[in-house]
């Protein structure tokens, strides 16, 4: 098992590997997969936009979504996915520890995510965005099947 903190990017193609992350509040968790290469990989964003803090966006390349989706993108060029040849699914950005929506960092992150992957000629074809409840999200590299697990909510397939 492979494990992605806040603001990290794994890939992997690796028979047998897990990528998973947790604490998927206001965060999002991007997951891109080829089915094709039998390629996954994953980014923990924490915030929309790298423009607050240009030390972390040079240092921590999934922190900022802006920053993740390109970053995410080249990984999987090196490992030979083509554009054309990735899925992306969306999991997290609620609104735990903001239930009346003054800052709105989860949906921020949805929406910036979502906004960076329509310039690429990309969109999620499932999300699991919003609410006010954590997420734990985690992909088989082989099937590329996709779960999410949730205090109360019990686990569940993407």
């Amino acid at each position: 098992m492979i494990l992605v903190g806040i603001g990290e990017i794994v890939i992997s193609n690796k028979p047998g590997e897990t990528i998973k992350t947790m604490a998927l509040g206001s965060c999002v968790g991007i997951v891109m997969l080829s089915k094709k290469k039998n390629v996954v990989a994953m980014a923990h964003v924490a915030l929309p936009d790298s423009s607050i803090n240009h030390n972390l966006r040079n240092n921590i390349p999934g922190y900022f979504a802006d920053q993740a989706v390109p970053n995410l993108l080249k990984e999987l060029k090196r490992f030979g996915v083509s554009t054309f040849d990735i899925t992306v699914k969306l999991i997290g950005g609620s609104s735990i520890m903001d239930p009346v929506g003054i800052f709105n960092i989860g949906k921020r992150n949805v929406l910036t995510i979502r906004k960076l992957l329509w310039n690429s000629r990309l969109g999620a074809t499932v999300e699991d965005v919003g609410g006010n409840y954590s997420r734990t999200l985690w992909v088989e590299i082989d099937t590329g099947k996709v779960f999410i697990s949730s205090p109360k909510r019990g686990k569940w397939e993407l």
